[in-house]
């Protein structure tokens, strides 16, 4: 006790001298100093903000260990770590821009052991600053430099830098030059080295013979091809990994590659691999324990020969063109082999039964191949060590039960989607011994009636993810599927038929992340306990159901939700306030379709992530809010069919990352904004208010713009001329406002358009001929579904296998509503056609083709280029207008139109009998014009249009009109005029005034000339003329005294 009375201080001096030197002071002065003149060295025009967040400069109080991308050992206080990676961005480096940085900014690092300096763009170095600085560095041992502009230059100096052990310089500039490298064996120590990516010849091997130490060698994506060239047989003798993916490699490259004697890993996927591996090369690759061939052309025969490889545990050969039947002899041999891949493959016929012999199999996938059979008689029974296996997508007949799996006691990821699930007699009923982590149960065919969730199901209790979408399930609502998972995280039952309440657990769950019960017949409100339940939920979607009533209060609490759908349901209601603040991670909020109603709050709301927001078809009503603008994340708007009105917020001018603005349908007025100005909308629909004024030049030389919708407004003024700088618009709809002038012939620089709907305007001047220049092309565009947003997050398999795979890092895409959020909004727009408006939406849009100019001021002859023998037009409807002349006969090349409408113009001429040639035409019409002659013959679907096609044409004869052109006078021959176009019946008016006055006054200036020339008939004449006057006024005096005299008595 008394020596520790005098020595009780000691402890108390190193507690202090420990927080002295980092922690309660902060990190190491100097190093914290390099860490600030790092960031000043970095160039701020170009410094990438998203990605590498500022350190806090003012503070000197602040710690740099807790500085981001700052890792420190926490005994010492001393960094360790730097992750300084894409603090430059991307375009900078593109457009010219490049960073020569001062290695010796990192020398105050003294304990350094990874740096991380990749994805920045660098150039190189300041003078005499280089890599080889670097070398002060004992402890350094992993460095990144991949995805910069470093070429072979830089080669000698990290030689330097003895004490690397991982060294990845993967997509850079360097190229088949070898020199450099062979200084790399002072690198006595390095063991990992990434080389992919560049554009090495096949001689890199031999050149990295020195390093005597290298385990890992990563040289894919090189353009590498035929096989490696290896003069030294004894090189590298402990590589154990070879990465040489994505290359163009033949078969023979295996023979090669026999001289590591050490190489148990070997990744040759996406290869060519023309030719046939020989088995006495597999003989020598013996010791080899992984090979990766996935997505190369491997010979079929691989499979009957590769059991000599007896170390084999691993072997991936997905996507590699096999076909066929599995042989039953050769890979079944395969003792030690733990994990093998033949999806995506061509595979058919039932599974061998000689894999029963894989007894050590883990990781068995089968999915994407055209296998068959009853499962229940199938080998797998026999694979007890089994935990991860799919056999999705085949024709695999698989019992209700899994009573065949009821003995793969090791089993946990079961993806068994696109198949036909079967009823199996109660008989053979058994409670399994697996208790899976991942099921996957979709899209099955299902020939039972019974289609209620399999009854295993309800022996599983350790479910993470649970699949059963697109089964048409019937019954109650599984909540017991809920109830007793109490470790779910994802649950997956949309688009079935399941009826009742959305019953949600008593206790709170705070694994559930996502909930899709979507398209199912589910009624009720939402559990007011829901947010107060699952407090994690990061996605649910209750979209296509029945459900009604309010958002509950406890959506508040949801602050990890960053996915919400409630589309498509009888929910009623405003959007509660507690929901706008508590959400404030919420990324796509879809509310469309349904009965919400009130004013959207106009104060400021946390959904500062928003990028996308559907409320159409609900009664909201109100301004549009302000707040939007500042949510700069935005790149969805979709509002339409609401009770909207008052002007355009001006704030919406903010949103440079906008894709698409949907407010159709509303009571919006004033003036379209001229501030839009994001190059990148892509959709733009106003369509069905009151706006007026002209249309805004903020859309001048968009090239992403595909829509812009404008019809149902009041706007004035011309189609401006900058319209044809819009290189990607493919609708343009101005139907329905107060716009005139010409149609500008800029209209025809849109060679992708679609849809042009100028109608119920007052266009005039004549139709532009280079109209004709719009092919209408369906096979020179892509798909009009809208915009495509989707969120990706990839689940590792290392989470739910007992042990971690090295075939699946993770679980297959097709599952989407486990690592993926997908909307695909499809643009809907209205087109007339066919006399009826319709509405066209989605794929469609990308068939159909029209032009619309009725009921306008539109004068002159049809251009005959409008019938050229390259347009794919369906609809085209230049009724209601003064056109005049003939129907140009090239409209029998529209072998695709389906509509057209040439009524109630000015037309005349014959009604070309070429035209029966358009064997699509269901709705035909050039009813009130001038048309005489005969009606084309009724053939094809000439022969399906009635009187009401031919009305108004008092000259027309032939059926389906009841005039007969026997009973009318024969008309006679007319000449051919030059466009081949039979001459016109009726007499042209304006000839017919002209000549009439020219003979008029030729009668009259023969009168003159015959009464100056001889005087006998100019007496005659004059007193003819006194004649017919005196007798005119004797008879007008006459007879006016006899009425006067007649109304005096």
């Amino acid at each position: 006790m008394e020596l520790l009375g005098h020595y009780w201080w000691w402890p108390v001096v190193l507690v202090l001298v420990h927080f002295g030197m980092n922690g309660c002071f902060g990190c190491w002065e100097q190093e914290r100093i390099a860490l600030l003149r790092f960031e000043a060295s970095i160039d701020v025009n170009y410094a990438n903000e998203y990605y590498f967040p500022h350190w806090d400069l003012g503070n000197k109080e602040s710690d740099c260990c807790e500085w981001e991308r700052v890792k420190c050992n926490i005994t010492t206080g001393r960094v360790i770590q730097l992750t300084l990676n894409s603090t430059m961005p991307y375009l900078s480096r593109e457009s010219g821009g490049g960073w020569y940085f001062n290695t010796s900014l990192f020398l105050p690092f003294e304990d350094l052991q990874c740096l991380d300096l990749s994805s920045n763009g660098i150039h190189g170095w300041i003078p005499n600053e280089g890599f080889e600085r670097l070398s002060a560095l004992s402890k350094l041992e992993v460095l990144h430099l991949e995805d910069n502009y470093f070429n072979n230059s830089i080669l000698s100096s990290l030689s330097g830098i003895a004490s690397l052990k991982e060294l990845y310089l993967g997509g850079n500039d360097f190229n088949g030059s070898i020199q450099g490298f062979e200084r790399f064996s002072l690198l006595s120590k390095l063991e990992v080295l990434h080389l992919g990516n560049n554009s090495f010849n096949n001689s890199i091997l031999q050149s990295l013979s020195g390093i005597a130490s290298l385990k890992e060698l990563h040289l894919s994506k090189n353009n590498l091809n035929g096989s490696i060239h290896i003069k030294d047989s004894n090189i590298l003798t402990k590589l154990q990994l070879l990465d040489l993916s994505f290359n163009y490699f033949s078969a023979r490259v295996l023979e090669s590659l026999t001289a590591f004697p050490s190489l148990k890993t070997l990744d040759l996927i996406y290869n060519n691999l023309e030719g046939s591996f020989t088995t006495k090369e597999l003989i020598k690759l013996s010791n080899l324990e992984q090979l990766k061939l996935g997505g190369s052309s491997i010979d079929k025969s691989l499979l009957r020969k590769i059991g000599v490889m007896t170390s084999l545990n691993v072997l991936e050969m997905a996507n590699s063109g096999l076909n066929g039947t599995l042989p039953d002899l050769g890979w079944c041999e395969l003792k030690k082999l733990q994990e093998i891949d033949l999806s995506y493959s061509n595979f058919e016929g039932r599974l061998p039964s000689c894999m029963a012999n894989l007894t050590s199999l883990r990781v068995l996938d089968l999915s994407n191949n055209h296998f068959n059979g009853n499962m229940f008689q199938s080998p797998l029974s026999s694979l007890t060590s089994l935990e991860y296996l799919s056999f999705s997508d085949n024709n695999f007949t698989i019992p209700s039960t899994l009573s065949f799996l009821s003995n793969l006691s090791n089993l946990k990821i079961l993806l068994s989607d696109n198949n036909i699930l079967a009823l199996e007699p109660d008989s053979l009923t058994l409670i399994p011994t697996f208790q899976l982590k991942v099921l996957s149960l979709s899209n099955c065919s299902i020939n039972i009636h019974n289609r209620t969730p399999p009854r295993f199901l309800h022996y599983q209790y350790d479910l993470r993810i649970i699949n059963l979408s697109h089964n048409k399930l019937v019954g109650q609502f599984p909540y017991w599927l809920l109830e007793n998972n109490t470790r779910l995280e994802v649950f997956d039952v949309n688009n079935n038929s399941f009826m009742g309440p959305f019953m949600v657990p008593s206790d709170i769950r705070p694994n559930m992340l996502s909930i899709d019960i979507s398209d199912n017949y589910l009624h009720g409100p939402i559990p007011t306990n829901l947010g107060l339940i699952f407090p994690n939920l990061e996605s649910l979607n209750m979209s296509k159901n029945e459900f009604e009533g309010n958002i509950p209060s406890s959506f508040g609490n949801l602050g990890f939700l960053w996915d919400l759908d409630l589309s498509e349901n009888n929910f009623s209601g405003a959007i509660p306030m507690h929901f706008i603040m508590g959400c404030y991670n919420l990324e796509s909020l879809i509310l469309s379709n349904n009965n919400f109603s009130g004013q959207i709050y106009p104060t400021n709301s946390n959904w500062t992530k928003l990028g996308n927001l559907h409320l159409d078809n609900n009664h909201f009503s109100g301004t549009l809010p302000t707040w939007i603008g500042n949510v700069t994340s935005l790149q969805e708007i979709v509002m339409a069919k609401n009770h909207f009105e008052g002007h355009i917020p001006i704030e919406l001018c903010k949103l440079v990352d906008l894709l698409s603005l949907d407010l159709y349908d509303n009571n919006l007025f004033g003036s379209i904004p001229s501030c839009f100005n994001s190059s990148s909308i892509i959709f733009f629909q106003l369509n069905k208010n009151c706006l007026s004024g002209p249309i805004p030049s903020s859309f001048q030389n968009n090239s992403n713009l595909v829509t812009l919708n404008l019809r149902d407004n009041h706007l004035t003024g011309n189609i401006p001329n900058w319209i044809g700088s819009l290189s990607s618009l493919r609708i343009l709809l101005l139907k329905a406002n107060h716009l005139g002038g010409q149609i500008p012939i800029q209209v025809c620089h849109l060679q992708n358009l679609n849809i042009l709907d100028l109608s119920y305007n007052k266009f005039s001047g004549r139709i532009p001929h280079c109209l004709s220049n719009i092919t209408f092309d369906a096979s020179a565009q892509t798909a009009l579904i809208g915009l495509n947003w989707s969120r990706y997050y990839f689940r590792s398999l290392s989470l739910y296998l007992n042990t971690k795979s090295n075939i699946f890092e993770y679980l297959p895409d097709y599952i989407s509503t486990l690592d993926t959020f997908e909307i695909v909004e499809a643009e809907e727009v209205e087109f007339t056609t066919k006399t009826r408006t319709y509405s066209y939406k989605g794929e469609i849009l990308m068939y159909m083709f029209g032009i619309d100019l009725s009921c306008n001021n539109l004068v002159g002859k049809i251009p005959l280029e409008l019938g050229r023998k390259s347009s794919n037009i369906r609809a085209l409807n230049l009724s209601h207008n003064n056109l005049s002349g003939p129907i140009p006969v090239t409209f029998s090349n529209l072998n695709q139109i389906e509509s057209l409408d040439l009524s109630y113009n000015n037309l005349n001429g014959k009604i070309p009998p070429q035209l029966t040639e358009m064997t699509s035409l269901a709705i035909f019409s050039v009813a009130h014009n001038n048309l005489s002659g005969t009606t084309p013959e009724r053939k094809n679907q000439f022969g399906t249009f009635d009187e009401s096609s031919y009305n108004g044409n008092p000259l027309l004869c032939g059926p389906p009109l009841q005039n007969s052109c026997t009973k009318m006078r024969p008309s006679s021959t007319m000449p051919m005029d030059y466009e081949g176009e039979e001459g016109d019946i009726f007499m042209d008016m304006g000839v017919f005034y002209i000549s009439f006055v020219v003979a008029y006054m030729i009668v009259l200036l023969g009168i003159v000339a015959v009464l100056y020339i001889n005087p006998y008939w100019r007496r005659a004449w004059f007193n003819l003329i006194e004649v017919c006057t005196d007798t005119c006024y004797c008879f007008f005096v006459v007879h006016y005294h006899k009425l006067f005299n007649f109304s005096l008595a």
